[in-house]
């Protein structure tokens, strides 16, 4: 009888290990599938030519706006069909810090795709270990030692290396022939920057409220709609 039990134990316990690798397993995969889409579709939006006059798409907010209009609606979506909370459950000003930090991270993330590649922007996305550090000592007071910084600084200062080498300037087909300006670099920096606000702040929002996933998505593209679309009009 006790081998029985022990065998049914250890047979739920590789069960339960099985369902987390192959749970894991479509994350990453789900993960690099849509990145991998989202890149390629954001490049080809932004660097290639449309129309008789050859004209570049350039209404970065207008892309935001979009953007976020269609995540705020699969995510009210998500939480009517799970039967969770639709009450927003920290205050709004919470989540439109969050909104406004995020549209200044992908307008600038967008405007810098017309000076450097795709690739290399994602490459340079390794650099926003800084950032994320920074924020995280002043928001969430985290303490982090001499070895974490020296790590950050070797990894950023290789890719500003390579984002700044020419021979690495372009792996875009969709080459535009201003590649890697300063312009180009300071609007990286500030999606960096922006970026690193951003995913600091929304783990403190998840820590300090017992907040669904889907909740904080709805609410924060929902206050990003009204900002964007407030812009365009502007």
């Amino acid at each position: 009888m006790a081998e029985s039990s022990t065998s049914s134990a250890v047979s739920v316990d590789s069960i339960s290990r099985d369902n987390k690798f192959w749970k894991g397993a479509f994350a990453v995969a789900g993960i690099m599938l849509t990145l991998v889409t989202y890149g390629v579709l954001q490049e080809k939006i932004m660097r290639v030519p449309y129309g008789a006059e050859k004209e570049y798409f350039k209404h970065s907010l207008f892309l935001v706006f979009c953007n976020r209009i269609t995540t705020s609606a699969v995510s009210a979506c998500s939480l009517l069909a799970s039967k969770k909370a639709m009450d927003p459950v920290a205050p709004i000003y919470k989540y439109c810090l969050i909104s406004v930090s995020n549209i200044l991270t992908t307008t600038c993330q967008y405007e810098a795709l017309k000076y450097v590649s795709f690739p290399v922007q994602t490459l340079a996305k390794c650099a926003k270990t800084i950032p994320v550090m920074v924020w995280g000592a002043l928001i969430m007071q985290k303490r982090y030692q001499g070895p974490d910084y020296l790590l950050a600084f070797l990894i950023t200062l290789g890719c500003s290396v390579f984002i700044l080498y020419p021979a690495g300037a372009d792996m875009s087909p969709y080459s535009r022939g201003r590649e890697n300006t300063v312009w180009g670099v300071l609007l990286m920096v500030g999606y960096l920057g922006f970026d690193g606000f951003t995913s600091t702040f929304q783990d403190k929002l998840f820590r300090g409220y017992d907040m669904e996933i889907h909740n904080q998505i709805f609410y924060t593209t929902l206050c990003s709609c009204i900002l964007s679309l407030t812009g365009c009009h502007s």
